[in-house]
This record gives C-alpha cells, sequence and structure tokens, in this order.
C-alpha cells in the first residue's frame, strides 16, 4: 500500500502528516524538529515514501534526513500551492494533510532542491552580500553625521586621505565617538570580506564577458541558477527569476503588468546591479534610452537586467553542452567553465 507524507515546516516545530493511497488520514502529529521526532511518525515507512514540504525557513536539514534514511523529497513552491489549496479553515495540521492529498494527486507544484555544494555556496555568497550591506549602512550613517555638520568630502572617507581627513574634523565629542565606533566595526567588516573573496573567487570567465558581471556577480548566477540544463529556454528561466511580467487574459485581450518578482530574490537583485553598469555598455546603452524615456529609468534597467539573464543562459548552456562557449558579440570565448572546486589566483576586486 502507497503512503504519502505532507510536513508543514516551522522553526522549532512541524506538523507531520500520514496518508493512505485512498486519502484516509493515517497520522497528523506535531512534533519538535530533529531527527528523532520526525523519525517518530514517518521512521516506519518505507523507503522511497515521497514526502511533500514548503519552501520555508530553514528547510535544508529537512532534506538532508529525508535523503539520508531513503526518503523522496518534494520541495513545495508555496505561493503555488496556496493558490491550488485555498481552504476557509487554515491550520498547521490542514496545511500538512494537504501537502499530503496535492502529493498523492500529482498536483504538486514543485520547486527546484538545490545539492549541498549549491547550497553551500549559495550560503557563502549570501553571507558576504550581507556583511557589504551591513558595511555600506555604516558608511551611510558617517556621511549623516557629517552632513549634520556641513561637512563633505568628494573624494570619499575611507582611503587613507579620508580616514586622516575624518581625523582632522572638530566635531562634538559625541559625534566623534559615534564616527570612530562606525569605523572600527567598518574595519572589522572588511576581514571577513576579505576572506570570503578568497574563498568564493574562482575562474567564471564564462560569464565575466557580460557587461557588469564580475567574479562575485558571475558566482552568485551560478549559484542561484545551479543546473541551467533545467530550463529549456531563456525565457523560462526569466520567468523563473520572476523577471518576466504578469499577464492577465481573457478572450482576445492581454494586459501585461509588472515583474512578478517570484522565484530568487538574490537572482533580481544581482541582475539589477548588475544592469547598473551594463546600461551604460554600448550593447544596451541605446534599448536602455529608448525604454527609459518610455516607461522610466527603473523598468529600464529591469529590461536591461533580463537581457543580461537571457544571455547569461545561452552561455551557460554552451558549456554544459560541452561545446565551447561564445561570447555575446559571436567570438569564441576564452577559458572554461570552472564552478567550484578549481581555485584562481586573488583577485584585485570584487564587482
Amino acid at each position: 500500500m502507497s503512503v504519502y507524507v505532507g510536513i508543514d515546516v516551522h522553526r522549532k516545530r512541524s506538523q507531520v502528516a500520514v496518508i493512505n493511497e485512498g486519502g484516509e488520514v493515517l497520522a497528523n502529529r506535531n512534533v519538535p524538529n530533529g531527527t528523532q521526532p520526525v523519525l517518530g511518525v514517518i521512521g516506519g515507512l518505507p523507503p522511497g515514501t515521497p514526502v511533500a514540504f514548503e519552501a520555508a525557513f530553514g528547510w535544508g536539514w529537512l532534506v538532508e534526513l529525508l535523503e539520508g534514511y531513503g526518503f523522496a523529497p518534494h520541495l513545495v513552491h508555496p505561493l503555488q500551492c496556496k493558490a491550488i489549496a485555498s481552504a476557509r479553515l487554515k491550520n498547521d495540521k490542514v496545511d500538512a494533510a494537504i501537502l499530503a492529498q496535492l502529493l498523492r494527486a500529482d498536483l504538486l507544484p514543485e520547486a527546484w532542491i538545490a545539492p549541498p555544494p549549491v547550497r553551500q555556496l549559495r550560503a557563502l555568497l549570501r553571507h558576504r552580500a550581507q556583511l557589504v550591506r551591513l558595511r555600506t549602512l555604516l558608511r551611510n550613517r558617517i556621511h549623516a553625521i557629517l552632513a549634520d555638520h556641513g561637512h563633505d568630502r568628494p573624494g570619499g572617507c575611507w582611503s587613507g586621505p579620508g580616514r586622516a581627513w575624518l581625523a582632522s574634523l572638530e566635531l562634538p565629542a559625541v559625534s566623534r565617538e559615534l564616527i570612530d565606533d562606525d569605523l572600527a566595526l567598518i574595519d572589522a567588516l572588511q576581514v571577513p570580506i576579505d576572506r570570503l573573496d578568497w574563498e568564493v573567487y574562482q575562474r567564471v570567465k564564462v560569464l565575466t564577458q557580460l557587461p557588469g558581471v564580475g567574479p562575485y556577480t558571475a558566482l552568485v548566477l551560478l549559484a542561484e541558477i545551479g543546473e541551467v540544463s533545467r530550463f529549456s529556454s531563456a525565457r523560462k528561466l526569466a520567468s523563473w527569476a520572476g523577471l518576466t511580467p504578469n499577464v492577465r487574459g481573457s478572450d482576445r485581450v492581454a494586459h501585461y503588468g509588472h515583474i512578478s518578482k517570484q522565484g530568487s530574490a538574490w537572482l533580481r537583485w544581482i541582475l539589477c546591479e548588475a544592469a547598473q553598469t551594463a546600461k551604460r555598455h554600448p550593447d544596451f546603452a541605446a534599448g536602455y534610452q529608448a525604454i527609459a524615456q518610455r516607461r522610466g529609468k527603473k523598468i529600464a534597467t529591469t529590461a536591461v537586467a533580463r537581457k543580461l539573464l537571457t544571455r547569461a543562459y545561452h552561455l551557460l548552456a554552451d558549456a554544459a553542452n560541452g561545446g565551447t562557449p561564445t561570447s555575446p558579440e559571436g567570438r569564441q570565448a576564452p577559458g572554461e567553465l570552472a564552478f567550484l572546486h578549481e581555485p584562481a589566483p586573488r583577485p584585485r576586486s570584487m564587482t
């Protein structure tokens, strides 16, 4: 007899539901997160039993647990699942049972489960991004303090001359204390940022051909996209990344809205960051200006981000097919795509 499992995962506890092939609920229990509590509900089920759970906070441990004990994990797209299984009565017990029922009926909207090396690379790159954001926040705080006292240095405040200029300013005691504290935190953050730059830098020549794409940006693209072969076209990759417009159509009329913003927020973020530079490149400048005049700079930048993703798709697809990847201009690309394991010399800068 076939059985199906649905797990509603939360930070500390999870609801585990088990149903049979007839849809009858065999068990539906709330247990603490951990190996033994979860196995206390599903440990006696046969290997290969399918288990569905949503892409919620902290699901990585559950994938490792299920795969380690021979179960078949199915990661659920949360927004699409809600659209299919909306119910008036909603609680953890109902949600877990609905996941199992959708799995039994083969109606589960699944998301891709990235392999462990890709998940680890994602964690490393996101950690670096958060540290850089925190450093930027501290720098902005210093600029705000200086603005309160009418000071500004166009050349910046973070190089040797900039630090000397900051030290020479006559400021109230409290303002000086705040600036010194923020500078100390910036210096402390720079140490792990430099270490992470060294750890994540690889030879990613295939993607760094693209305008605005440096080594760090290329690594984020690789980590978020994963296996490019799971997308049959560049348009499907753009749709997965949330860079295609929402469409509402009826009969012969279709209304196109803003981008869907579903999929990887980190992928959209890094593409939009790269687009800030790429929009000035000759390949994109004319198209950017045309869209910016009609619909504004923000939408034009998003359009450039999608064009970058389309080009990245074709470069990665060529590399994955074993051929020599071609550059965006059609020339033969130098080097090979080395993803995770090949070391490289220390970079001078990380774009």
